[in-house]
């Protein structure tokens, strides 16, 4: 399914209903993202991101590895799905099927949140073929790019922002 299709898709099969439930916010990054061709609701910034969870708006959902949320940190009450597993990142073939579970059906908005914002967006992708209507990629990721040093976190990401965050 080409780009431009699975937008079609997400647009078709969302009900009103289902965009009542949506925040304004994020019906207006969904509105720009079908615009633009997007295969996925959109992008969100981290701050914003946050405001949401906190008011109990969307779920977050981290889909990084198990090791990398033990290791460098998670938010807290987030959902976990992992997009790919181990130190290969070898992909989940149960993703959808595990994220779909976890938020309770195909139109529960959600925002997925990786280490830099890349596999997020391969997920919303993923997962809005499948069918989920409202899922947002969080911008920037948990720890951001690499910056000229190779360090991540000191130009952008969740961490970066003094956004709320835990490690074991």
């Amino acid at each position: 399914m080409s780009s431009l299709s699975s937008v079609a898709t997400l647009n078709a099969e969302a009900t009103p209903a289902t965009q009542r439930e949506l925040p304004p916010e994020l019906a207006e990054i969904r509105a720009q993202a079908l615009a633009a061709g997007l295969p996925y609701a959109g992008g969100i910034a981290p701050e914003q991101a946050w405001a949401l969870v906190a008011a109990g708006k969307v779920l977050l959902v981290d889909v990084r590895t198990a090791e990398e949320r033990k290791f460098v940190g998670h938010v807290p009450n987030s959902l976990h799905v992992a997009w790919a597993t181990g130190t290969s990142l070898s992909r989940n073939p149960r993703f959808v099927r595990e994220l779909e579970n976890k938020l309770g059906g195909k139109a529960v908005p959600a925002l997925l949140l990786c280490r830099s914002g890349k596999r997020s967006v391969a997920a919303a992708e993923a997962a809005t073929k499948a069918g989920l209507t409202c899922i947002f990629n969080v911008l920037e990721g948990f720890e951001g790019e690499l910056d000229e040093s190779q360090q991540r976190g000191k130009a952008d990401g969740w961490r970066f922002h003094g956004l709320p965050w835990l490690q074991d």
